[in-house]
């Protein structure tokens, strides 16, 4: 028999291989649709294939269920070319010049293109697809690159539309050095490349900055402008692969390579607890939020939690320092309260999906149920004014942690930002810490002084931790730990939470995830990999670009990861430190 149809052969083949088989991203590929319905460019699927990757064709559809249900089930999207995109959805109104649009395609690509960036998806956008990104991100487009011409001063345009053969060069493109796309292609400052379009990206919005353009000024390649997996480029660099050119493959193993680090992030979150050991979401409680929705007003809520893979959060009742005698602390105390009730409501009105936390087993048991977990904390030791008995009642409502201060010295002790009142600790605050030791409720030391610090590190006869602090060394700020606080901490059995504060990670300018990266290799260099964990400080001014609210974390897991933290490393990062630190103060109490 001809070898060609001996599928048999090809049968004995795969099942010899089917053991030593490593699991290949699936590379989820728009296709256009015409005639006879769906159909797809060979040179999509075969570039993604010799990248590695899986192909799967997805076809024009707008069910948003099965929308959400491929998201769950592809590492990369690849948005393909084809026809102008209907200007009117983008609020515009068509110009004399547009050309044929696909009424088919476009709400699902723009609707599947923004689902894709809020669950962290790594997207290439070819020709038509950077025209979809750029529009799915907030981004305008020109209808047609012509008028561009004639509003120049020399009325210079070169040809995009080209007669040439698709798997041959038609023009030059200048690439940003800084740029991914610079990286991609070993440091080119020039590639050339082939495009049939006219429409073009005229703004890449707040996600996209412009990383290549060609010599009439066109733009013809866009990325990220947060350290996220987004690239798209005007040409059409599948056509040259066909002809078995490989310089564009480069693009297709970059998708495929960023799809297989998302796959194995989500992975890692699947099999470990992930906690963020503060947020500051009850602070908009006032605000008509919707925990249950994608609600802009706050930066966690389930949407965001499920996004980025995030099991717990610990949210916090805060409270801003103000004046202290009786009638203030009763009122601060009810407020405390109110708060608190808010979390319990919140949870109660959405106990399909989510449930309150007491201890570490209560986490993992609401993991296993598939619900995400909110614990209870309080910033600021003013909510109990001088009641030392006061303890005791927000440990029976479910606080596991209770942050010394805030903003300003209090009864207890003094503050990274107070006036030295106490000279560390006050005698009443001795008695706070140790009431809180037998109780088992966590002591908590971000925005302490650093007198503060060491008196509390001596009293306490339980780990203590910083629920949201960094490292002074890199971010000189009194709110930030010394590296001998660290090591004190550590030594203690503590743990410092990393957080999202940009004044906290850099002394000037915006700070980014790489920030939040190099403050984590800097505590765990210090401090050692069982003291170091995440607390985000999110809806309380934390969040930076590549971080910016709770869909994003699965990101930080992929930059870890790259760093060559293990997976158990990340566990701890990630949960178990902290959740070490709540049991051992629990435990204490049981015993």
């Amino acid at each position: 028999m001809n070898d060609a149809f001996d599928w048999k052969a090809t049968l004995d083949n795969v099942h010899c291989t089917f053991l030593t088989h490593k699991p290949q991203p699936v590379i989820g590929i728009t296709g256009n649709f015409g005639d006879k319905g769906c159909e797809l460019a060979e040179g999509y699927f075969r570039s993604v294939l010799e990248a590695g990757g899986i192909p799967l064709v997805i076809p024009p559809f707008e069910e948003t269920k099965a929308l959400l249900g491929l998201l769950d089930r592809i590492d990369g999207l690849l948005l393909s070319g084809g026809g102008d995109i209907n200007p009117l959805y983008l609020d515009e109104n068509p110009s004399p010049e547009l050309g044929s649009v696909n009424p088919r395609r476009d709400l699902p690509e723009l609707l599947l293109t923004r689902l894709a960036f809020d669950r962290q998806i790594p997207i290439l956008g070819i020709c038509r697809g950077i025209q979809v990104m750029t529009a799915a991100l907030d981004g305008e487009l020109h209808q047609d690159i012509g008028h561009i011409a004639q509003d120049a001063e020399d009325g210079f345009l070169i040809k995009h539309n080209q007669n040439l053969p698709r798997e041959f060069a038609s023009h030059r493109v200048s690439v940003e050095e800084d740029s991914l796309l610079y990286g991609i292609f070993g440091g080119s400052r020039s590639l050339y490349v082939n495009s049939f379009h006219h429409q073009a990206v005229a703004q890449p919005g707040p996600h996209l900055r412009v990383s290549a353009t060609a010599p009439d000024g066109i733009i013809e390649a866009v990325e990220s402008t947060e350290h996220k997996s987004l690239l798209g480029v005007q040409w059409h660099p599948e056509c040259f692969i066909l002809r078995g050119d490989r310089s564009m493959m480069p693009l297709f193993e970059w998708l495929v390579g960023e799809a297989a680090s998302f796959h194995e992030a989500v992975r890692l979150h699947h099999h470990m607890l992930t906690l963020d050991s503060h947020c500051d979401t009850p602070m908009f409680f006032d605000q008509d939020i919707h925990f249950d929705r994608r609600d802009p007003k706050i930066l966690v809520d389930l949407h965001k939690m499920t996004e980025g893979h995030l099991d717990a959060s610990i949210m916090v009742a805060y409270l801003p320092q103000g004046e202290r005698n009786n009638t203030v602390f009763q009122q601060v105390t009810a407020k405390t309260n109110a708060l608190l009730d808010g979390i319990e409501s919140l949870i109660d009105e959405n106990s399909r999906y989510i449930g309150l936390a007491r201890t570490p087993d209560d986490l993992y048991r609401l993991k296993h149920e598939g619900r995400k977990a909110l614990m209870m904390g309080i910033e600021n030791g003013y909510a109990i004014g001088q009641d030392l008995s006061l303890i005791a009642h927000f440990l029976q409502r479910g606080v596991v942690y209770m942050t010394l201060c805030h903003n300003g010295d209090n009864d207890i002790c003094d503050s990274a930002r107070g006036k030295g009142e106490h000279g560390g600790l006050s005698a009443f605050g001795r008695e706070v810490v140790q009431e809180m030791n037998r109780l088992g409720m966590m002591v908590d030391l971000s925005h302490a002084a650093e007198s503060s610090f060491w008196d509390a590190l001596e009293t306490s006869q339980t780990p203590i931790v910083c629920s949201h602090s960094n490292c002074r060394a890199l971010c000189d700020h009194p709110r930030n730990l010394t590296d001998e606080q660290m090591r004190a901490l550590a030594q203690k059995g503590g743990v410092m939470q990393i957080t999202f504060y940009n004044g906290f990670l850099r002394t000037d300018g915006q700070a980014t995830i790489l920030d939040i990266v190099a403050h984590i290799n800097h505590a765990v260099e210090v401090m050692g990999i069982e003291h170091v964990g995440i607390g985000t400080d999110f809806d309380g001014d934390g969040g930076v670009p590549g971080l910016a609210n709770a869909s994003e974390l699965v990101n930080l897991t992929r930059l870890l990861r790259k760093a060559g933290y293990t997976p158990e490393q990340l566990r701890l990062i990630w949960g178990e430190n902290f959740m070490r630190v709540m049991r051992q103060v629990q435990l204490k109490v049981e015993s």
